[in-house]
Formats: structure tokens, C-alpha cells, sequence
């Protein structure tokens, strides 16, 4: 695609438009004077005093500092919300059909109107808690860009490749990678026809990548595969308007300028946006005997104060070698004290081969049991075990959380898309037990 694009996580960059060489102010951040008569503006994603390894900010070197603009008002929210409790809650195991996306024929929608709020907890006033939603939109953002004041999305594309022009330069990002906008970074997304995915939204805190413990120095995610872009700067006025939607509060504002935002020439810093592909994990698995805890598979991981309990996790099940000898290979049947909302990008996950599929989810909540279907479990209990590829041509993915998340209206009833018959699929599980069951003699 010949972008141009920095490597690893959580770094120190640097970075200036080549088309303006020398703009990067050397040995200050704010001189008197910027060089090119650029203006200096501060991007802090932590508070001021948190400790250095915490600690994020960025330095953007810019045409006209962001706060040239007209004053915000509220606009419509669509389908976004911050409210959980529309609806009275719902225990049940959920399943989504493939979210619909809109026929550019029939409507024009672009990746703000496209958005939908599926389910979450807490609260953005608090800064503490977590949104899930998805985009379905099928035209680009013209003249406009978004930032979440609330918090970090973490974009997860499922159909339709997306370019997203950043204040610190562009990325393309296509179904099988992910990128992560942290808050208060402007952005805008052009699509390139019918296009759909989902977000993963946390308040209060930043992603991070997980503590590897007695895996060691290497391993999962591994820092060097996360890209970050480079300056790249349009000075365009716009005469008509530039619109600038804010999500605040759980609410979305607008306002007007007559520029384009993405003016900034250079920058330095660690609060970036950055993507990342999910082929480049490094998968970690069992190779003597039983199943090893989908926590082997996180990505990424926004903590809570809590040691070992998050926020949410972003967590893949990646195509592996599945070699367990005695053992029921698929993932275990389970009541959690998370919360597991599971989507698919392509191919079939590997415990619900049917009615699970790309483009669409299901939420297990808070110690709602779930776990292989009937065919599944009939399948596995007697199948021959030999080393086998799992997962080969399929990427699903779990969003996990130690929040009870609620479901919004647009979720349960006004998308049209759940799956009542869900819980059909173990209505078959059969009564195996035999009390008079010997173990057999060695």
C-alpha cells in the first residue's frame, strides 16, 4: 500500500512532514518561535504526574492550534449511547446475526452515523467502564473528522479495508489487523464501499500489552509489530466548514472551522495511534495435555486498579496446532465472573461452527453458562486425537470484561439481527452419565 509506518509500542517518536524539513523545534518543545511559524499544542493522556512508565504526551507542531473553532452544540447521538438502562437486563446467552450494513443506493452513511451501541457499563463521567459498538457505513467522512473525549477505541475492521487520517498521519487498516485511537485524537475514515466492524471503547485507561510472566521476554503481541504513522499535513481551508464531532459525556457535539484539523507538520511523543496485524501474533498453547485459559491469547489488555483484572481484554483465537493427548480439545464449558462478548472476522470459530459468523456476535454475560454446542461435543469426545490445525482460515475474537455489561435497546430489539433460537443449539446435549462406569485396568 506504501504507507510508511513506525515500529513498536509505546515508544518515543519523532516525526516531521519531509515536504518541511527542520520543523521538530531541537532541544525544546516549546520555543518562542516555532520553526516554519507552526504552533505548539500539548496532547496529554495522563495525568501530568503519573509515573514515567504511565506517563503519555504528545508534542504536535501545527498550522493553527485546534482551538480556533466555533463554539459546540449537541447533535444527534443515532444509535450511540452511554445509556444502560434502556432496556431491563437480560441473563441469557445473546447471538447476533451478521450486523446489516446499509446500501449506499439507499442511504449515504458514513462511519459517525454508521455507529451502534451494542452493550457496556459504567461511566465516561467517572472515567471508569467500557462500550461496545459497531460501525456499518458504506460512504467516507467528507469534511469531517471525530474525537472521543471519553476514552480509547480500539477498532477491530471486519469488512472493507478503512484509511484513517490521524493528526499524526494516515494508516490503512484491513479486516485481519486492528488499530487503536487513544483519546482525544482527531480522526477521519474514508471506506472504500460497503463496510462493517466493531469497537471496543474503555474509559479510564489506556491499552497496553500484557505481562508475560513465565512466558518470558517474547511472545503474543510482540512490541516491534505495532505500527504507528508518520507526520503528513494538509494546509486547506474550507470554506464551507470543516465540522469537528466530539463524543463527550456519552454525547455527541459538533462545532465548525474553516480548516481542515489534519494540519499538524510534526510531532513527538508516545500517545500515538497505532495498528496492529493479528497474523503476527505469536501464538502460545498446550503441547502435553488439557486446555489451556484463553488468557494465553490476549492481545491487548486495559488494566483496572485491581491486580489481574481488567477492564476489558482484547483477546484472538488465532489458526494454532491443536496436539492435547487425552483431552476434549475445543473450549471448556464455563460460568465466568467476566463478561465475554465474542465477534468473527472470517471462517468458523471452532466451538459453534454454525450460526456464528462474520459479522455478527454474541455476549455471554456474567456467569451465564456457555460453551461448545451439542455437535461440537459429540464430535470431539470421539474424535481420534492426532496433531491438527485448528482454526485455519478463521480469526475470532473475545472482548472481555470484568464489567456486567448491559444491553442497549438497539441491541436487543431495534437492530433486528438477535438470534432467538441460540439457545437451541444445546437443547440436545445428552445424559451420558453411567453410574456404572469402572475405570479401566492398566
Amino acid at each position: 500500500k506504501g504507507e510508511i509506518l513506525r515500529c513498536g509500542f509505546g515508544n518515543e517518536f519523532a516525526s516531521e512532514d519531509p515536504r518541511c524539513p527542520g520543523s521538530l523545534p531541537e532541544g525544546q518543545n516549546n520555543p518562542q518561535v516555532c520553526p516554519y511559524g507552526l504552533y505548539a499544542e500539548q496532547l496529554s493522556g495522563s495525568a501530568f504526574t503519573c509515573p514515567r512508565s504511565t506517563n503519555k504526551r504528545s508534542w504536535l507542531y501545527r498550522i493553527l492550534p485546534s482551538v480556533r473553532h466555533k463554539p459546540f452544540t449537541p447533535m444527534s447521538c443515532g444509535d450511540l449511547t452511554e445509556n444502560w438502562n434502556e432496556v431491563e437486563p437480560d441473563p441469557n446467552q445473546l447471538r447476533w446475526k451478521p450486523f446489516n450494513i446499509p446500501k449506499s443506493s439507499e442511504k449515504k452513511v458514513d462511519f459517525i452515523s454508521g455507529l451502534h451501541t451494542v452493550c457496556g457499563a459504567g461511566d465516561s463521567k467517572s472515567r471508569n467502564g467500557i462500550a461496545i459498538h459497531m460501525y456499518t457505513c458504506n460512504t467516507s467522512m467528507i469534511d469531517k473528522c471525530f474525537q472521543n473525549a471519553d476514552g480509547d477505541f480500539l477498532i477491530v475492521p471486519q469488512q472493507g479495508e478503512i484509511l484513517i487520517t490521524t493528526e499524526f498521519g494516515k494508516m490503512m487498516v484491513e479486516p485481519n489487523e486492528i488499530c487503536v485511537i487513544q483519546q482525544g485524537m482527531r480522526f477521519s475514515v474514508d471506506v472504500f464501499g460497503e463496510t462493517r466492524g466493531y469497537i471496543l471503547e474503555v474509559f479510564g485507561a489506556h491499552f497496553e500489552l500484557p505481562d508475560l510472566g513465565p512466558i518470558g521476554a517474547n511472545g503474543l503481541a510482540n512490541p516491534r509489530d505495532f505500527q504507528t504513522p508518520v507526520a503528513w499535513y494538509e494546509d486547506r481551508t474550507v470554506a464551507t466548514g470543516y465540522t469537528i464531532v466530539n463524543k463527550y459525556q456519552g454525547k455527541l457535539f459538533s462545532c465548525q472551522q474553516d480548516f481542515s484539523p489534519f494540519n499538524v507538520v510534526a510531532w513527538h511523543g508516545n500517545y500515538t495511534p497505532y495498528k496492529y496485524n493479528l497474523e503476527n501474533f505469536m501464538v502460545i498453547n498446550c503441547v502435553a495435555f488439557d486446555h489451556a485459559d484463553p488468557s494465553i491469547f490476549t492481545v491487548l489488555t486495559a488494566k483496572s486498579t485491581r491486580p489481574g483484572v481488567a477492564i476489558a481484554d482484547f483477546v484472538i483465537f488465532p489458526p494454532r496446532w491443536g496436539v492435547a493427548d487425552h483431552t476434549f480439545r475445543p473450549p471448556y464449558y464455563h460460568r465466568n465472573c467476566m463478561s465475554e462478548f465474542m465477534g468473527l472476522i472470517k471462517g468458523h470459530y471452532e466451538a459453534k461452527e454454525e450460526g456464528f459468523q462474520p459479522g455478527g456476535a454474541s455476549l455471554h454475560s456474567i456467569m451465564t453458562p456457555h460453551g461448545p454446542d451439542v455437535d461440537c461435543f459429540e464430535k470431539n469426545s470421539t474424535a481420534v486425537l492426532k496433531p491438527e490445525r485448528v482454526a485455519e482460515g478463521t480469526m475470532a475474537f473475545m472482548f472481555e470484561s470484568s464489567f456486567s455489561m448491559a444491553v442497549t435497546k438497539w441491541g436487543l430489539d431495534t437492530c433486528h439481527r438477535l438470534d432467538k433460537s441460540y439457545y437451541k443449539c444445546w437443547e440436545a446435549l445428552k445424559n451420558h452419565f453411567n453410574p456404572n462406569w469402572k475405570p479401566s485396568s492398566k
